[in-house]
């Protein structure tokens, strides 16, 4: 049911504690709320405040903060968000324990309570290993890199028929919902040097029971997962108020295919080519 808010045209930099208690607890009852851009003006600043303000509550409640999730790094789906303005660049939120899952055997249920308008994305994540410095060349962040593994993002949306513009996705946790590990793979010396290159050109596929759905390219996230890594840590220099990436974090970079909705009772599966990645299966329930 959505809730019933009257527009509100106060300044938003006074209301980010306000709007983060709002839309936490939108999740916690699994209820949908409307779009906050069409409640007053939102921009991608105040919507990182309400992040940033998100991110505090959690903390403060016992949630420990252990990565970052990018978000809409494929270009090829931005023309597909946004009601006024399409999508023009990707976002970002941070990752909590308490909606990360390492799958053993490459196989797990995953229950989809309180899941609202939950849909699949096959991604990679990686581990920082070392802290990169703030002037790190692309290959120098490579070389922080611990391991990768494969990595199946449930994300939902809490604003009816996943219509939203891109400050409400920030605001509403980027739209994260779980996220599931695989196997990690430690990088060593070598596969780092040239990790860019083959993650563009390797694929994925994804089936629901067996039929296959779609397949994407390493290439379609922002030409690839690595160049993904490397535009937050930029962007994290020119936003002071949040910490830069360190030793220790997670970091998924956003889906290879579209994002595509789930049930319970579906079996989903993942396959990989031109990369030593294995893929994923997930039941629902």
């Amino acid at each position: 049911m959505i809730q019933n808010m009257m527009p509100n045209m106060m300044p938003m930099p006074f209301q980010a504690e306000e709007h983060a208690y709002a839309v936490l607890e939108a999740r916690a009852r699994t209820q949908h709320i409307h779009p906050l851009s069409s409640q007053f003006e939102l921009s991608i600043e105040h919507a990182y405040e309400i992040a940033k303000a998100s991110d505090a509550i959690r903390i403060a409640e016992g949630e420990v903060r252990i990565g970052r999730k990018l978000g809409f790094t494929n270009r090829k789906l931005w023309s597909k968000y946004g009601v006024k303005v399409a999508i023009q660049e990707p976002i970002w939120t941070s990752l909590f324990d308490s909606t990360v899952r390492y799958v053993e055997e490459n196989y797990v249920y995953q229950s989809l309570a309180g899941a609202l308008q939950p849909r699949i994305e096959p991604e990679v994540v990686f581990k920082l290993g070392k802290t990169p410095a703030a002037d790190a060349t692309i290959e120098e962040l490579a070389d922080c890199l611990e391991w990768m593994a494969h990595s199946i993002e449930i994300v939902v949306s809490p604003f009816p028929d996943w219509k939203f513009e891109a400050a409400d996705a920030i605001a509403a946790l980027g739209l994260h919902g779980t996220l599931l590990i695989g196997e990690p793979r430690i990088l060593s010396s070598a596969s780092r040097q040239h990790l860019a290159e083959v993650l563009a050109n390797a694929s994925v596929s994804i089936s629901c029971d067996g039929s296959l759905r779609s397949a994407g390219y390493g290439s379609n996230v922002l030409d690839s997962p690595l160049h993904a890594i490397w535009y937050l840590h930029s962007l994290l220099q020119k936003q002071p108020q949040f910490p830069p990436l360190q030793a220790g974090e997670i970091i998924t970079t956003g889906t290879w295919t579209d994002a595509y909705p789930v049930e319970s009772g579906q079996t989903w599966g993942t396959a990989f080519s031109g990369v030593p990645l294995p893929g994923l299966s997930v039941s629902f329930a």
